[in-house]
């Protein structure tokens, strides 16, 4: 019922800069959020960028400005430009595109699609 693919990883030079992007299908009318997440060696996910429609773009913490996430949920797109790349930074980027749903009694439930993945490698 959706499917979201990912493109745009590489290798890059510290300091180097990369855009990936994000295109998904779906019927789902109850996508409201869309973002960017990433597993590094320890197979730990973290958040890179999120929105929901309604509310503010929310970044982790080790982005300290390097990045900017945009995205379009009616377009079905996101794109995520990266700057001033560390080898920190190593992974495998992925998509993440969210249905929320409400229970009967008005329980949110939200239900996660990913894509594989596109890998980034940061060389010093």
């Amino acid at each position: 019922q959706v499917q979201v693919m990912e493109s745009g990883g590489g290798l890059v030079q510290a300091g180097g800069s990369l855009t990936l992007s994000c295109q998904y299908s779906t019927t789902l009318p109850n996508i409201r959020i869309i973002g960017w997440y990433r597993r590094a060696s320890d197979n730990e996910r973290e958040l890179v960028a999120k929105w929901e429609i309604g509310a503010s773009l929310d970044y982790g913490d080790f982005v300290k400005g390097r990045f900017v996430a945009s995205g379009d949920i009616a377009k079905h797109s996101l794109h995520l430009r990266m700057n001033d790349l560390q080898p920190e930074d190593t992974g495998v980027y992925l998509c993440n595109v969210g249905e929320v749903w409400y229970s009967d009694r008005n329980e949110r439930k939200i239900v996660d699609h990913w894509g594989q993945g596109t890998q980034v490698n940061v060389t010093s």
